[in-house]
């Protein structure tokens, strides 16, 4: 996001933050077919691969390389999978919270178009297990509005883990 950008005003901000916790309550509430109404058919969704390196003035993201680079298709069908027999690792659900703050709301060139940042955190735990599963890091979101509702447009998460070792992918950050 650029510095100096004019702000948008506490209104559309309270609007698109309470747009974004919606979200997170669909998600955590496994409402997963309500949370696909969110996304525009259009969408890209993106976790780029994370890094360690030596040298601080390199990047540590490697764009090239993803966890997944997703379509409004692939969602749908992962989304779809979930309802299935073969999600083993859903059954029994475990349980899960998607934390999201820091959210900082600039316009694009595109009218009812906003380039949206917000940190998040993301925990599940499992009837069975004693640990939980973590993972934490940035997004950076298009939101749009299509026909008077907010829907997300593109998603990039940046996790700052380099390394996700147990945790499946199925939380839709």
């Amino acid at each position: 996001m650029n510095q100096g950008v004019r702000d948008v005003g506490t209104d559309l901000h309270y609007e698109i933050s309470q747009f974004l916790y919606k979200e997170a309550y669909l998600l955590d509430h496994r409402q997963y077919l309500d949370w696909l109404e969110l996304l525009t058919d259009d969408i890209k969704y993106v976790m780029p691969l994370r890094v360690t390196v030596d040298n601080k003035k390199e990047t540590n993201l490697i764009n090239e390389m993803t966890y997944f680079t997703d379509t409004k298709e692939d969602i749908t069908m992962k989304v779809e999978r979930l309802y299935t027999k073969s999600a083993w690792v859903e059954n029994p659900a475990p349980r899960q919270r998607h934390f999201i703050s820091n959210v900082m709301i600039e316009p694009t060139s595109v009218v009812d178009e906003y380039c949206v940042r917000s940190y998040f955190l993301f925990k599940r735990s499992r009837a069975s297990e004693i640990n939980t599963e973590e993972l934490f890091g940035e997004r950076e979101d298009i939101i749009r509005r299509v026909n008077g509702e907010w829907k997300i447009a593109q998603r990039t998460v940046y996790p700052d883990q380099a390394v996700l070792t147990v945790m499946n992918l199925s939380m839709f950050l």
